[in-house]
């Protein structure tokens, strides 16, 4: 996975100074309650959401399984209707391959559609290295990119910006990257709306080279998918005359029929909508329609490393809903910078560290960023245990080893504990000196009594009250 993020402070420091930034956890709280109540509403109209969930987690479970064979059968569809596939291992290799193919075309520039499968590679900076510019045109890309910023979230990348920041980013920033922002711009949505169409429509004529992600693959067919609603992504994938599109091996499923489970669950999931506004599919390519050349870039990147674990395999579901982020009491009062990822809220705390490992402080982190409420896991809608997988991650990073003073603890603990007679006699003694007892703890376990005390100690342990009430 990409570096981008790497040294950025662990979650707990960088969470620290996010929660004490009121205007981002107004914008927060405001957009997140929004989204959710209804998300909440269009999910009721559906009888049968139970069962659309079980079909997707069902549908999903089964591909990864057989990723093998899925993958070479896409390979093969994509490569008999006029496409070339590439297969990357790495970050590294995928922003090779990408680069070498827009150097072919002779172009310096390139328009993208929202993929944050780039966003993890870093391919925005690997291409101006080369000397190649992306202009994002998803909007809230845009407003992100403007104000050279990172994304906060899966679906909303601007969401901890409000009107007044972007009409400040429009009016400052446009000129630079291209049509300027009109005079007297205000912070009207609809103002704000039309300044953007205007400065991505130049773009969209000129550009020869489009780089996207997708949704979904269909295996059988070779098709890619991308649902949208801006129709920013549909004028990426069909003006341009060569498309290459960086998609994560996970997101192949089997059958075009699958699609019908995938398309009811992800609108109502992620914008609360019964049906995207626009759902673009493409097959290879067509003789005089949409891109004469286009090429597909697998992804793997980490991937096939988290498929090896039986327990953290299941974060590959995941279609990027971002129902969980909405409904997360931690993600809504530190937002996705703090993660310290492309990915933030529940599923970046458990994607992300099996992407990236858990060596840096960071990724170590991220799997004690929840209270583990199990709200995720109540709304995904291909039913990823997040909770577990978080339980599971952080046994993980405890064999890496922690700090000493908690290490000794731990043996001292599990050494009382395995002795009856030791236990009770340490019970006995803490209830004896109870009124000596700190009521914060020292060293390394200072932070857990910052917001808390410690439970007070009972003047008698429960094993002697039993035994002598027990008659």
């Amino acid at each position: 996975m990409s570096d981008t993020f790497l040294g950025m402070p662990a979650f707990p420091q960088a969470a620290a100074r996010a929660v004490r930034d009121g205007q981002l956890r107004a914008n927060l709280r405001h957009a997140t309650h929004t989204i959710r109540d209804k998300r909440a509403r269009a999910v009721a109209e559906l009888p049968d959401w139970a069962e659309l969930r079980s079909a997707g987690k069902a549908i999903k479970d089964h591909t990864l399984r057989h990723l093998d064979r899925y993958l070479v059968q896409l390979e093969e569809a994509v490569t008999a209707a006029g496409g070339t596939v590439h297969w990357a291992a790495d970050a590294e290799e995928a922003n090779r391959i990408v680069a070498g193919l827009v150097h072919a075309t002779r172009t310096t520039e390139v328009v993208k559609v929202k993929s944050m499968a780039t966003q993890e590679i870093g391919l925005n900076e690997a291409l101006a290295a080369e000397g190649i510019t992306a202009y994002e045109t998803d909007l809230a890309e845009l407003i992100v990119q403007l104000g050279e910023d990172r994304p906060s979230h899966i679906l909303v990348p601007a969401i901890h910006r409000n009107r007044a920041e972007i009409r400040e980013i429009f009016a400052d920033r446009m000129a630079s990257w291209g049509r300027p922002a009109p005079e007297g711009l205000t912070d009207s949505p609809a103002e704000l709306a039309e300044a953007a169409r205007l400065h991505l429509r130049e773009k969209f004529l000129r550009a020869e080279v489009a780089v996207s992600g997708a949704n979904f693959m269909v295996a059988e067919t070779g098709t890619l998918v991308v649902v949208e609603s801006e129709g920013n992504g549909r004028m990426c994938l069909t003006l341009p005359r060569t498309l290459i599109s960086v998609v994560g091996i996970e997101k192949v499923v089997p059958t075009w029929r699958d699609l019908e489970v995938f398309l009811q669950v992800l609108p109502r999931s992620s914008t609360a909508e019964r049906m995207n506004p626009y759902t673009s599919l493409w097959t290879g390519t067509t003789r005089g329609d949409g891109p004469s050349e286009f090429h597909l870039v697998l992804l793997d990147n980490g991937r096939t490393a988290a498929l090896a674990d039986q327990v953290g395999r299941q974060a590959l579901r995941c279609i990027r809903c971002s129902a969980c982020l909405n409904v997360c009491p931690v993600y809504e009062r530190a937002g996705g910078h703090a993660y310290g990822s492309v990915y933030p809220g529940p599923i970046g705390a458990v994607l992300t560290p099996q992407l990236r490992g858990t060596a840096s402080p960071v990724d170590a982190s991220l799997p004690y960023a929840s209270s583990l409420c199990g709200a995720c896991y109540e709304v995904c809608p291909v039913a990823i245990d997040i909770p577990e997988v978080l339980v599971h991650l952080r046994e993980r990073v405890a064999e890496q080893g922690g700090h000493p003073v908690e290490r000794a603890a731990v043996a001292a603990a599990g050494y009382v504990l395995d002795r009856p007679a030791a236990l009770a006699a340490a019970e006995r003694l803490a209830g004896r000196t109870r009124a000596l007892h700190p009521r914060r703890l020292p060293g390394p376990g200072r932070a857990w009594t910052d917001s808390r005390d410690l439970p007070e100690v009972p003047a008698e342990p429960f094993r002697d009250w039993w035994r002598r009430n027990r008659t």
